[in-house]
């Protein structure tokens, strides 16, 4: 079982060979090759996830070197877990993606690049989930990073371009500062496998230990999207196609969120940075939600939301407890598949509506009732309404924050109810004024191409094609037959709108939507899988034990 382990990133990676060489030539090769692997990693991830649970981690060394040479992968209950909520959740975000690709009649590059770049991503969060040492866990974050600049810029418009570079900024600083904590911890200890580290920096004076720590949670935290270095999210992720801004705003700030867990459990055991952790998560919860508040672009909107619900996973890390670990992973699961369905049916809303911008839309409750529901079900599992697993998992926080007793705690529990039922709010508004109300005058009609004049030389264009009055002065409508697009959406340049959505884009939404109820239908499971995850991680034997042998 254990040569299983490096097969989630190998596979991955050999398709995107195979898809740039043959891909540009034989599209449908390329997407049956993304969805095949896909599918397969899926499977590997369960039998590893259950294999880890029923046997403990499973660790090989590739090439048979020992640590601190060698480079080390590691499966066990919380990256198994996290594997295959991933892996579930990128299958779901393809099979989107190819469904608007096909409407849209996307064949040519840069969007035949598409593919290559996800896999390369897909391929990127597998190791840095299965990482066992933090030189592996740096070139999975930069594996991401290349694919990510790739898919942020796909058809290179001016937004695009502007939010791109953002974040490839952002990225690159905190890479430069990851670099700077792995060569301090290796000059100071010797080694980066995890496994040793937990043995080698307790013995390190505290000075030293609590700046390795500081340095390597910033760095997650700027990954994670944790207040006060999430700035750079809400204006990079709304202008990259849906698909995308949906993969990146439901996965890759977990991949923060999850290296958060990992290093604080089996490096820095102690909790010696709860209350910063603590108060960093208060404030992320609020400002978070407050931006979520005043926003009224749905895609924005989004993003803040994001920020607010990652305070509730640092609050699980700060507390450090049992409980409070597994409230914590309970909810990066959750918030995975939630935030990933939020994000892809605000891309069925903008291709229905023409816009997300809230003031223009209305009456898709009776025009699209489908769309409605896959909104209405994961928009009150965000909010935590009960029984669905966003209540659970708040619940299980809530618990460990009233058990603790701190006054920390009990602010934090304070907090993060004030912000739940401020998402409550903002999802409430967001259903009014897009789903519930009649529609508004200045909708776009169905058939109308939507053509964005970002890029274009002549954006003091007067003529009669421009939409006055709704605010949209910068875009161009023209009407053709509904369903007909002029430009792919994943090109950048125009949006379709049409009442016919494509099955394969509502289809596999409704997927993500069912992924999220069956975290409801088997909380008890999944609670009791993430009790014996989050014990595993403070007793940290079972770890070191399968990574050292002994």
């Amino acid at each position: 079982m254990n040569a299983l382990v490096p097969l989630p990133v190998l596979l991955p990676l050999c398709a995107t060979g195979l898809s740039l060489a043959f891909g540009t030539r034989l599209k449908r090769f390329q997407r049956i090759i993304s969805v095949a692997v896909l599918t397969a990693v899926l499977g590997l991830s369960v039998a590893l996830m259950i294999a880890a649970d029923m046997n403990g981690p499973l660790s090989v060394h590739l090439g048979d070197f020992a640590p601190p040479l060698g480079i080390t992968l590691v499966a066990d209950r919380l990256s198994g877990l996290m594997l295959t909520v991933s892996s579930a959740v990128t299958l779901c975000v393809l099979v989107y993606s190819l469904g608007q690709g096909m409407a849209d009649r996307d064949e040519e590059t840069p969007v035949a690049v598409f593919h290559p770049a996800y896999l390369i991503l897909v391929a990127g969060v597998s190791c840095t989930f299965l990482a066992g040492d933090l030189v592996n866990l740096y070139v999975g974050f930069e594996m991401m990073l290349v694919a990510s600049f790739v898919l942020l810029t796909l058809g290179g418009t001016g937004p695009r371009i502007r939010a791109g570079s953002t974040y490839v900024i952002i990225s690159l600083f905190s890479s430069m500062l990851f670099l700077t904590a792995i060569a301090m911890t290796y000059a100071a200890t010797g080694t980066a496998n995890f496994a040793q580290l937990a043995g080698r920096l307790s013995e390190l004076p505290l000075g030293v230990q609590t700046l390795i720590q500081a340095m390597l949670l910033t760095v997650f935290a700027i990954k994670a999207a944790v207040f006060p270095l999430a700035a750079w999210l809400p204006d990079s992720y709304p202008t990259a196609p849906a698909p995308v801004t949906a993969v990146f705003a439901g996965l890759l700030t977990k991949v923060g969120v999850y290296c958060m867990l990992r290093t604080e459990t089996l490096l820095f055991p102690g909790n010696r940075l709860g209350d910063l952790l603590m108060a960093a998560a208060l404030a992320s919860m609020v400002v978070g939600i407050l931006g979520a508040v005043a926003q009224t672009d749905l895609k924005r909107l989004l993003s803040f939301t994001l920020i607010s619900h990652i305070g509730y996973m640092v609050f699980g890390i700060g507390l450090a407890t049992r409980q409070a670990y597994g409230g914590a992973i309970v909810y990066v699961v959750h918030h995975i598949t939630v935030q990933t369905t939020l994000f892809l049916v605000a891309g069925l809303i903008e291709r229905r509506g023409g816009t997300t911008e809230l003031t223009r839309l209305g009456g898709i409750a009776r025009a699209a009732p489908l769309l409605a529901v896959l909104f209405f079900v994961p928009a009150m599992n965000l909010a935590g309404i009960p029984p669905l697993s966003g209540f659970i998992g708040k619940l299980g926080l809530t618990r460990a924050g009233v058990a603790d007793g701190s006054v920390w705690a009990w602010i934090l529990v304070i907090g993060s109810t004030v912000t739940s039922l401020l998402t409550l709010y903002v999802m409430a508004k967001v259903w009014n004024l897009a789903f519930w109300r009649a529609t508004p005058p200045g909708q776009a009609a169905d058939g109308t191409v939507l053509e964005s004049d970002d890029d274009s030389d002549d954006d003091s264009d007067e003529g009669p094609d421009r939409m006055r009055g709704t605010g949209d002065e910068g875009v161009r409508a023209r009407h053709e037959p509904a369903g007909r697009a002029v430009a792919a959406t994943l090109h950048g340049h125009a949006v379709t709108t049409t009442t016919k959505l494509p099955h394969l884009m509502v289809w596999a939404t409704a997927a993500t939507v069912a992924l999220g109820l069956a975290f409801t239908v088997f909380a008890g499971p999944l609670t009791s899988y993430t009790d014996r995850s989050a014990a595993e991680l403070i007793a940290r034997v079972p770890y070191i034990e399968a990574v050292l042998g002994r």
